[in-house]
């Protein structure tokens, strides 16, 4: 025992020394310690935060804000989904649903240029009269079946049945189509047309899924309302209609992408038309959040307008807007009063009173197409020059201030449809007119009753647009034949008749080459700008407008309301950071 508490007095001595030594030796040195590993601390809390202050800032430089596929595009647009069969699309919501569910052989760019849709080129023989067309290889329709020539046959001999009754049928009138093998279509046609390629940019249906439908009973097919299927860089998907009478019904169109679309499956997730029947719901729609674009408007409110993110676009029409003089109504088929209008006019006044920037029309061409000439333009703002014709053609001013040739006074109506534009318009020609002593009478009707006057040219003068497209082929408004009573479309609307007209415009759509062309058309220009059956006023526009930016969508020449599709495969909504090429 004695030994064992020897050898414990020892231990203890031993744990004494080394606690003291080891511990209570260095508990003096705890603060100098404690300095040292805060430094340290303190050090390596600045390099990280220096790190993260980097990343950042290189982030900044290497990444950014960037378009990125998906999202939900929902379009507006007033009116009623009737048919989204190309063979019988004309209204604007049906055009468009056809337009995104349907391709053609061609169609144009952004650029207005015709480039290939389904077609991957095309030639024509030396007749000018017999077109082949190349379709692009592994075309599918969307349902999986391959896409051939015998589908663009069958389209279009549908097209020129008179049971199928597609409003399209009198421009196919005459010519006949032919699948040479899968890839291979040609036209052959009555006459040469040079402006006829253009003419292929309609939709293709599928063979196999209408072939079987009698040609009198496809106007009204489930396939045109139910299940379209097409070709198009978007495919049906779902209708849901709401509202409880005509005046408040909508219709929404839900289009999905089509992956095996030629071109690649579109960039956005869904593509949704949301169609109202009347302007100020849609506008209400916007207003809530509910919409990313508003198509068709012509004006829009300023609580609208003035909303920072309303990007508008004012897409200008390769239209002519104009007033047409019917040359065979009585003061009018005066050639001298004519002319002596479109000198006083000044649609440089009219054109400064737009919304919008609008390219002056002075030509039966626009100014941007290689038919025009501006050697040919019309002169206007001479109030003089003007007053100095009429009066060698007899028509004097009276005490009131009205010229008149014996008893008949300088007087007739002008017909526009009743909208702000239009009024604005046939005012200010009131005001520019009377300063030559005419006496403008002004006729603003409502859609129907215009309709019906510009069918039946039961007036004196007209306001109205002509579609005139990227080719400047004009026959249907100005040669003499398009006034026949047995034309298919009196779309003649002077009620022009001029040999030297009628000759140069069948030249210039008859050969090829520009400068070929633009030779033949010299005389239509002349006799047209010294006979004055209308006068040119300015290119309208269709005005688009979105909700903050839309990624590829830029302002661009339209030849049709659905040319606002020209790359809506390519659309992008949403954004993302994602790194730059650098």
């Amino acid at each position: 025992m004695k030994r064992q508490q020897r050898q414990a007095k020892v231990v203890e001595r031993q744990t004494e020394r080394v606690l003291e030594r080891y511990f209570f030796g260095r508990l003096e040195r705890l603060v100098r310690v404690r300095r040292f590993i805060a430094s340290w601390l303190v050090l390596m809390l600045l390099l990280i935060s220096s790190v993260v202050v980097q990343n950042s800032a290189l982030g900044g430089y290497y990444q950014s804000q960037q378009p990125v596929p998906g999202g939900i595009f929902r379009e507006g647009i007033v009116g009623t989904f009737g048919n989204a069969n190309p063979i019988y699309a004309t209204s604007e919501v049906d055009a468009s649903v056809s337009r995104l569910i349907f391709s053609g052989l061609f169609k144009y760019d952004d650029r207005n240029r015709l480039v290939g849709d389904l077609a991957e080129s095309w030639t024509t023989d030396q007749t000018q009269q017999v077109y082949t067309v190349k379709l692009r290889p592994n075309l599918h329709w969307q349902d999986g079946t391959p896409l051939t020539a015998q589908d663009v046959a069958f389209t279009y001999t549908v097209i020129q049945n008179p049971d199928a009754e597609s409003p399209f049928r009198s421009s196919w009138s005459g010519i006949t189509v032919k699948a040479v093998d899968d890839r291979t279509v040609q036209f052959f046609l009555p006459n040469p047309l040079s402006s006829f390629i253009g003419s292929l940019t309609n939709g293709i249906v599928p063979r196999h899924l209408l072939s079987d439908i009698p040609m009198t009973g496809l106007r009204s097919a489930s396939f045109n309302t139910q299940a379209p299927v097409g070709a198009g860089p978007f495919q049906w998907h779902d209708i849901r209609i709401s509202g409880g009478s005509p005046l408040d019904i909508q219709e929404k169109i839900a289009l999905l992408p089509f992956d095996g679309y030629w071109a690649g499956a579109p960039k956005l997730k869904t593509f949704t038309l949301h169609v109202f029947a009347q302007e100020s719901d849609m506008l209400d729609a916007y207003r809530d959040n509910q919409l990313n674009a508003m198509a068709g408007l012509e004006s829009l409110p300023a609580y609208i307008e003035e909303q920072s993110n309303t990007n508008i676009h004012n897409l200008t029409f390769t239209a002519a807007n104009m007033v047409f003089f019917r040359t065979n109504s009585a003061v009018l088929s005066d050639k001298s009063v004519r002319r002596a209008l479109v000198l006083a006019s000044k649609p440089e006044d009219i054109i400064n009173q737009l919304s919008y920037p609008a390219p002056r029309v002075d030509e039966p061409f626009l100014g941007n197409q290689f038919a025009y000439d501006a050697r040919y333009a019309q002169k206007t703002g001479d109030t003089k020059q003007a007053a100095k014709l009429l009066d060698e053609a007899g028509w004097k001013s009276g005490p009131n201030g009205i010229r008149a040739k014996g008893s008949r006074p300088l007087a007739f109506t002008i017909t526009a449809a009743k909208t702000g534009e239009n009024t604005m318009i046939v005012r200010q020609l009131q005001k520019q007119w009377a300063a030559i002593g005419v006496d403008l009478k002004l006729d603003l009707a409502d859609e129907e009753s215009f309709h019906s006057t510009l069918l039946s040219h039961e007036y004196d003068a007209i306001v109205y647009g002509i579609t005139i497209g990227a080719d400047p082929d004009v026959f249907v408004y100005w040669d003499s034949s398009q006034n026949d009573i047995r034309s298919n479309n009196l779309l003649n609307l002077s009620e022009y008749d001029s040999d030297i007209a009628d000759t140069a415009l069948e030249g210039g759509r008859t050969r090829t080459g520009e400068q070929l062309r633009k030779v033949k058309y010299l005389p239509f220009l002349q006799a047209w700008r010294d006979d004055a059956p209308a006068l040119g006023l300015y290119q309208p526009r269709y005005m688009y407008v979105t909700r903050g930016i839309v990624y590829g969508l830029e302002n661009h020449q339209l030849n049709s309301v659905v040319d606002r599709y020209s790359n809506v495969e390519n659309w992008m909504i949403r954004t993302a950071k994602t790194t730059n090429n650098k």
